[in-house]
């Protein structure tokens, strides 16, 4: 599929972009929720700064991409602990 150009509102700026057609509805959901999460420090904060906002929410999303990619490292280093363990347990097995 080709490129589209889609404009995409993130506090109350809009960014004009090309993105892939298939990617179009997650970058759509992406800013909606930056959007949301700004709102959300704006309501319950008593931060005004759109910069300020801005930084917050990326630092939110940011340490939720470093969580996850944590917890899949860690979920690797399982995986692959059980297939040793796996292995050497066939190896016995096999060579009996």
């Amino acid at each position: 599929m080709g490129e589209i150009s889609i404009k995409i509102t993130i506090s109350d700026r809009i960014y004009p972009l090309k993105v892939n057609m298939e990617e179009e509805e997650i970058v759509r959901r992406a800013a909606k929720m930056i959007n949301e999460r700004i709102k959300d420090y704006q309501d319950n904060y008593a931060v005004r700064d759109k910069q300020d906002l801005l930084s917050m929410a990326v630092l939110h999303y940011a340490t939720a991409v470093l969580r996850t990619e944590n917890k899949v490292q860690n979920q690797d280093t399982a995986v692959a602990d059980k297939v040793e363990e796996l292995d050497v347990l066939l190896s016995n097995f096999f060579s009996k």
